[in-house]
């Protein structure tokens, strides 16, 4: 017989095993938030993993489908297999989370199986809206928020981290088949799709570069003033992912023309440091 605590820990357990950064700001918070929001994030792994890790797109759609049923039957208040799904379940009962949040991360997910090109900005902020934004607006429910004008920031957020993820994964996505950065900036930069995937690298693509981190920049400004909006609980382990995210941003910046070639790393010293600093000082360093 399994137990709601025992659902918990497994949660905690796919944190530990992905060596993410959210480990570090995560364990900022008190037990129970740490909990549900560490069940928010199990939750997204399980269902990146179900299409990043099938066999091939058949077995992806068939996977998906069956944890969308799932996560509906848990929402539901009906019996599931899934320890994620009842922990997840668990936690949008307990802090009131819109349940949207969870279907609209499945659409995003189920974005990757079914496009591959983005034409325009918009496009990408859409995808980018249902795979993070949605997160961080589940995210601060369980922190707690004290304007209703964090909504709409918690969305700016989550786009900021999802393009630098983008920024920094390009040659990995490519590896998949996809190019998440839209095809406009391409052709107003001077360059093409096709001359990515053919590794043609010129100066072209440093200026696609800079109009790419420039965006990102922008949404990390507008996301800056979640720090007033979020209770003390929520204040810190904001700070700290933020400090994360933007270090992350700098890091892409400083590469160039080079984040076409290969992925973006930074150290885990320089990671935590601007967490620290963050932490310490706000995010009003960013504005």
């Amino acid at each position: 017989m399994t137990t709601l605590a025992a659902d918990h820990r497994e949660c905690a357990a796919i944190l530990r095993r992905s060596g993410s950064s959210f480990a570090m700001p995560i364990a900022l918070l008190p037990e129970a938030k740490r909990r549900g929001t560490t069940a928010l994030y199990a939750f997204c792994r399980v269902a990146d993993d179900l299409v990043d890790d099938a066999g091939d797109r058949a077995a992806a759609v068939a996977g998906l489908a069956a944890f969308s049923a799932a996560t509906d039957e848990a929402l539901a208040g009906g019996p599931v297999g899934d320890p994620v799904l009842r922990a997840v379940a668990d936690t949008v009962r307990r802090y009131a989370i819109p349940e949207h949040c969870l279907r609209d991360i499945l659409a995003g997910v189920r974005m990757d199986l079914d496009q591959t090109r983005y034409e325009t900005p918009a496009e990408v902020d859409l995808y980018c809206s249902r795979v993070a934004s949605a997160v961080g607006i589940a995210a601060i429910h369980v922190w707690g928020f004290t304007d209703p004008a964090a909504i709409d920031v918690a969305h700016d957020c989550g786009v900021a981290f999802q393009l630098t993820n983008i920024l920094r994964d390009i040659p990995e996505d490519l590896g998949r088949g996809r190019v998440y950065l839209p095809a406009e900036d391409f052709a107003a930069c001077g360059c093409t799709i096709d001359d990515l995937l053919a590794g043609r690298i010129g100066p072209p693509f440093a200026r696609l570069a800079a109009v790419e981190t420039q965006r990102a920049a922008e949404r990390f400004r507008r996301a800056a003033v979640l720090d007033g909006m979020l209770t003390t609980d929520g204040r810190g382990v904001f700070r700290a992912m933020f400090g994360v995210y933007r270090s992350l941003l700098q890091a892409v910046r400083r590469r160039g023309a080079g984040i076409f070639t290969a992925k973006v790393k930074a150290s885990k010293p320089r990671l935590m440091a601007s967490a620290v600093a963050t932490l310490a000082c706000g995010t009003k360093v960013w504005r």
